[in-house]
């Protein structure tokens, strides 16, 4: 099962506990859907919400006389009285979603009917496909009520975990919520690692072409100038660092007689290498 579905079944078995937010819910499922939704649907989740909210609000399993379709359309909304005929729209009326509690339902039932949620192992992006660019902007400002940055097209959008998580926790998918938390945890482990690894092979190849420069540079002086050439503090660098070519500067500084620091080591090497680039500019 996708991390989608999983989402999906956790908030389909649940409803707000208050009728406000009941009929806010069954709103974005009718308004999401053009329609009230029908057996027939192919979204299974949806009609189990639907159902559920059928029971609830109106003690019925699903819908079989005018009457009671003139009352569904009525509660949420979306009946007119002067022609007597249900008016389903793309958008909810702002009184059915003034709540927090009801926004969430709202977002949720919004989400049954038109969203989907990427695997969080492989990216972070959160989605509800809207019927239109109205509808599309009334769930986008309902989603940043909650101090979230959602992105709009006909598509209303999330792309960082961290708000994907935030929304899941408005629409009260807690379970999913927690998944999607420890594969954050584990992808921030790796990343980390990851990131350490990279840094310390960069460090060490780093260290190791210093190391060779700074040999071939000694072995140029001693096969052409010989050591003696070199200041006695220098000339005791080179043959520790000959005797000693793996070693890192500050472990070469404890070599020496005073021991010296590893800004001290790196001070001499660099002036071995720049007698080295005379001799050899001398050469030429």
């Amino acid at each position: 099962m996708s991390f989608s579905s999983e989402v999906k079944q956790e908030l389909a078995k649940q409803s707000g506990k208050s009728r406000h937010c009941q009929i806010a819910e069954l709103a974005a499922l009718i308004a999401f859907e053009g329609r009230i939704p029908v057996a027939e649907s192919e979204n299974r989740l949806l009609m189990q919400k639907y159902q559920l909210l059928l029971a609830e609000l109106f003690h019925i399993e699903e819908i079989h006389t005018e009457e009671e379709a003139r009352s569904v359309f009525s509660t949420v909304k979306m009946y007119n009285d002067a022609t007597g005929e249900a008016e389903p729209e793309d958008t909810v009326k702002g009184l059915l979603i003034q709540q927090s509690c009801c926004k969430r339902a709202y977002i949720r039932g919004a989400f049954l009917a038109g969203g989907s949620i990427s695997d969080p192992n492989k990216s972070y992006h959160f989605e509800i496909v809207c019927r239109s660019i109205p509808q599309a902007e009334q769930l986008r400002d309902v989603i940043n009520s909650f101090d979230m940055d959602a992105k709009k097209y006909q598509v209303v959008y999330l792309k960082e975990g961290s708000q994907i998580v935030d929304i899941l926790n408005i629409m009260e998918a807690h379970v999913a919520l927690m998944n999607l938390e420890n594969v954050r945890i584990l992808k921030e482990m790796r990343n980390s690692v990851n990131r350490k690894v990279n840094c310390e092979t960069a460090n060490i190849s780093k260290t190791v072409n210093a190391a060779v420069k700074q040999l071939a540079d000694i072995e140029y002086i001693r096969e052409t100038a010989g050591l003696s050439y070199l200041p006695e503090n220098l000339k005791e660098m080179a043959l520790l660092r000959l005797e000693y070519p793996d070693a890192p500067l500050a472990e070469l500084g404890t070599y020496l007689n005073p021991p010296v620091g590893k800004s001290g080591v790196n001070h001499r090497l660099r002036r071995i290498s720049e007698m080295a680039d005379s001799l050899r500019q001398q050469t030429v």
